[in-house]
């Protein structure tokens, strides 16, 4: 499509995240700036077509003035062990910590290890928040739930515990924890239709997967709930967009989720966003990509293939 306006990365993580190893994408320049298009292998070309309307603002339009010029943001802990959750959340210079749970693999017992040792390095003062990418279904999760509110001290929100917006109105019900739902909303059919007000308490919002800033704030408006925005797994070039959208939204009551640079082991930018005791700048316009090292041919070719048949498949 635009092979000369067009950069691909592969950039390994730091540990798994998502049941991935190396986050790959795609940056391309308009007259705007700079936009990612890197949509997960799981999404199908339907679901991609929104990532390329996001990246595609950012290139060629831009975003909305901000009404605020810094983001607080929580950690992200991935599922290490408790020794060095208690590290990454120690080093992080944040006040709110994002604990991965229910991943393959683990056990309830070492989620509970993982989110005590997270209370442990941020003291009384700190919010805990844990997300299960929809793994349990309605008894698990209010077994899990109940379990990880203890070994918090307290739960900030549980995010996506179960995977349908009827058991997320099940769960709400039966706990006291407040919930809140992610994949519910951006995996929709129509997220501005997804009606969420009786199952969820908070909507988090992922610029990319919603198709842009803009298309983000309308959800926003529609669901009327408190939202945070979180990342995609984005390289800064696209972090920046869900900065953008932090700072455009109207109210923002809890620390968003887009401090997720360190969970990779490079960036595409020399001054990559990275926050600074807890906090991230909202940016004008994405930084441009000034310390890309380039993929390899074959996923360079696989990356442009998929950019061609998203662009046409969204005409």
């Amino acid at each position: 499509m635009f092979p000369d306006d067009t950069r691909v990365y592969a950039i390994p993580l730091r540990t798994r995240f998502r049941g991935i190893t190396v986050r790959e994408g795609l940056l391309l320049r308009g007259a705007a700036g700079w936009g990612e298009f890197c949509p997960f292998a799981d999404y199908d070309d339907a679901e991609s077509v929104p990532w390329l309307d996001s990246a595609r603002e950012a290139a060629d339009r831009g975003w909305p003035a901000p009404v605020r010029d810094r983001i607080p943001v929580n950690c992200t802990v991935p599922v290490v062990s408790p020794e060095r959750a208690h590290e990454l959340v120690a080093a992080s210079g944040c006040g709110t910590a994002k604990v991965k749970v229910a991943d393959p693999g683990t056990s309830l017992v070492d989620d509970c290890a993982r989110v005590a040792a997270v209370r442990d390095a941020l003291g009384p003062g700190g919010l805990v928040r844990v997300d299960a990418n929809g793994a349990w279904d309605v008894d698990a999760a209010v077994a899990a739930i109940r379990a990880l509110d203890r070994a918090a001290g307290g739960l900030e929100y549980v995010e996506q515990p179960c995977r349908t917006i009827e058991e997320l109105a099940l769960v709400r019900r039966r706990v006291d924890v407040p919930i809140a739902a992610d994949e519910s909303i951006r995996r929709a059919a129509d997220p501005l239709r997804v009606a969420v007000a009786g199952a969820a308490d908070i909507a988090v919002l992922k610029v990319a997967p919603l198709g842009g800033v803009r298309r983000a704030l309308a959800v926003a408006e529609a669901c009327g709930l408190p939202c945070v925005v979180s990342s995609a797994l984005e390289t800064s070039v696209g972090l920046a967009a869900g900065l953008a959208l932090a700072g455009a939204l109207p109210r923002l009551d809890h620390a968003c989720g887009l401090g997720t640079l360190s969970l990779l082991t490079a960036d595409t930018v020399t001054e990559p966003l990275r926050p600074v005791d807890g906090w991230l700048p909202v940016p004008a316009t994405a930084p441009a990509p000034d310390a890309l090292t380039e993929a390899d041919d074959d996923t360079r070719a696989r990356w442009l293939a998929r950019l061609d048949r998203i662009a046409a498949f969204g005409e």
